[in-house]
């Protein structure tokens, strides 16, 4: 009797990727949370953004030195790039968790990402690579199959009519 393990593989493939698309949407959801309400990881209370802060001043202000420094640290404490940042930081998080919209958020949070990376040039451990490409590289690999419809929302009616919500 020849079994055909392919189904089992693909099915086995859908959860890796599942589990890829919840943990990467909860690192996320995790920046807004801690930047919004400053619980004490990356953002200190007094610095939270109800509490007045701004959630992109500390690192855009970080790459004054680095190769696109002067644009990126022009940016840092505006109130449109704050409001885009925590937009971004909660839709993204929140459509890779829900697993709808993953083509958008692939494409969001890759444009957030690869601006990230841009900040940082050049790298200090690596002359181009570094996890903000390998996140958005993945972003996209999670749009592509579709990953969206294991563990997620990905298989309602609705998600499925409308292609922009896949």
């Amino acid at each position: 009797m020849n079994v055909d393990t392919r189904d089992n593989d693909a099915r086995s493939v859908d959860y890796v990727w599942a589990v890829a698309r919840i943990s990467i949407g909860w690192i996320f959801l995790w920046a807004f949370l801690d930047k919004t309400f400053g619980w004490g990881f990356a953002t200190p209370a007094n610095r939270a953004w109800i509490s007045g802060g701004s959630p992109t001043t500390g690192f855009l202000k970080g790459t004054g030195e680095n190769a696109l420094g002067g644009l990126f640290s022009s940016l840092a404490g505006q109130p449109w790039v704050d409001w885009l940042f925590m937009l971004g930081l909660l839709g993204i998080g929140a459509a890779l968790i829900l697993g709808v919209g993953l083509r958008i958020a692939a494409i969001t949070g890759s444009l957030m990402l690869v601006l990230m990376w841009a900040a940082e040039l050049p790298l200090a451990n690596n002359p181009f690579m570094d996890e903000h490409l390998i996140y958005a590289i993945v972003l996209v690999g999670l749009a592509l199959a579709g990953a969206g419809t294991t563990l997620g929302l990905g298989k309602l009616p609705i998600i499925q009519r409308n292609p922009y919500l896949k």
